[in-house]
């Protein structure tokens, strides 16, 4: 059964692996975390076919440090339609460069909301759960707190494993710091630029293009206020956002009038 909420697509490539080793172990998986996230259900709110978030996580394997043993990087994808458009918006598109991992071809990838073991099943619940956070941010001001509450929780289970990313003193841009920028106030405007953004201006355009365009400029500001009181100097949140949304924004203003 597929879940309510992700429609995700998964991809394993270990090109970078070199040697005999075994090519079936990687299908294996990509199959297994398919099933994973596609068949966990990770809210407990009910979706449609047509609801479920479309979004992407691809991993590069680039190295075996052991027999079952391997480090790689991960690239985050996720969209979300815009209303009364056949269009689709960015949510997140961003590239998790700590993925290590432990994994024996066939066993099951388990996840536990109390406790931190498997560290691939962690990182994927963990961006499983920011992808949802985001989406729900896009809908209802601030409505995704409970995921990313839940990607805390998933932080903080595993300040004691060995695998990286899950540390403050690692690098300033890993998973710790992402979600503890989503938390704190300091970047409240980051979220509220996701509502504003979305619900108030994208969705409002198929029918109502100007004042649609309008919300979009408004909502530009809140990035700006949170970029100019530089909370931190790297501010991950941030550096997310202007990933995910470049593009759109130059997409946004170019049909628009001069000034």
């Amino acid at each position: 059964m597929l879940a309510q909420e992700l429609n995700a697509r998964i991809q394993v490539s270990a090109q970078q692996i070199q040697g005999s080793t075994n090519r079936e172990i990687f299908r294996t998986l990509q199959k297994s975390l398919f099933e994973f996230v596609n068949n966990r259900r990770w809210t407990g709110h009910t979706y449609s076919a047509e609801e479920r978030i479309e979004c992407t996580f691809q991993i590069n394997i680039t190295e075996q440090i052991s027999s079952d043993n391997y480090k790689g990087t991960m690239q985050i994808q996720a969209n979300r339609p815009v209303f009364g458009t056949n269009l689709n918006t960015v949510l997140i598109n961003h590239r998790d460069v700590d993925i290590q991992f432990q994994y024996v071809e066939h066993q099951p990838i388990e996840f536990n909301e109390r406790t931190h073991g498997d560290n691939l099943a962690s990182i994927l619940a963990y961006w499983s759960y920011i992808v949802l956070g985001l989406d729900y941010d896009s809908f209802s001001n601030k409505g995704g707190t409970e995921f990313f509450e839940k990607a805390e929780k998933i932080v903080n289970n595993a300040q004691n494993a060995q695998e990286p990313g899950w540390k403050a003193f690692e690098n300033q841009k890993n998973r710790y710091w992402l979600v503890q920028n989503i938390m704190d106030s300091k970047y409240s405007g980051l979220r509220d630029f996701m509502y504003k953004y979305h619900r108030l201006g994208l969705d409002k355009m198929g029918d109502k293009v100007a004042q649609g365009r309008t919300q979009v400029f408004e909502s530009i500001k809140l990035l700006q206020k949170v970029y100019r009181e530089k909370p931190n100097p790297y501010m991950p949140f941030l550096q997310i956002m202007f990933d995910a949304k470049a593009d759109e924004f130059v997409n946004v203003f170019s049909d628009g009038p001069p000034d």
